[in-house]
């Protein structure tokens, strides 16, 4: 059975939230690809259509768009997600990045909000019960 934490974003306000999905909401996301839109019900938003922006695997591997597939492998990459070289431009390094879909390896899923509700988003997330800080 699949759980992810996601991370909702809004464009307009720029606040970000944290909810996490079980069950048949999380089945929802599986084999869905970075830049697919789901329907927010699944994220407890309803009237909302949300759009996958990446994420990351259970071992802190992010995400890649132009990466095909739900695989870990390790890129020659020059910049972008996953690497951003310091020294000088162009250097390239090998590193081990996620593919573009959502498979049940996957921890966390990042969304942004591609059309809204007539609710704002805070209000949604305000009624659930606060989780504990360490």
């Amino acid at each position: 059975m699949a759980n992810f934490k996601l991370v909702i974003n809004d464009p307009s306000t720029g606040k970000s939230y944290n909810f996490e999905v079980t069950g048949h909401h999380a089945q929802s996301f599986l084999s869905k690809k970075i830049g697919d839109q789901i329907d927010g019900i699944n994220a407890n938003l309803p009237g909302y259509k949300l759009q996958i922006t990446g994420g990351s695997d259970k071992a802190g591997f992010p995400m890649r768009a132009d990466f095909e597939g739900s695989a870990r492998r390790r890129l020659l990459l020059t910049e972008g997600t996953g690497y951003h070289p310091k020294d000088y431009p162009g250097k390239r390094k090998r590193v081990s990045v996620r593919g573009n879909r959502v498979s049940n390896d996957i921890l966390q899923v990042n969304l942004k909000v591609a059309k809204a509700g007539s609710k704002p988003v805070g209000d949604h997330f305000s009624a659930l019960p606060a989780q504990d800080k360490k």
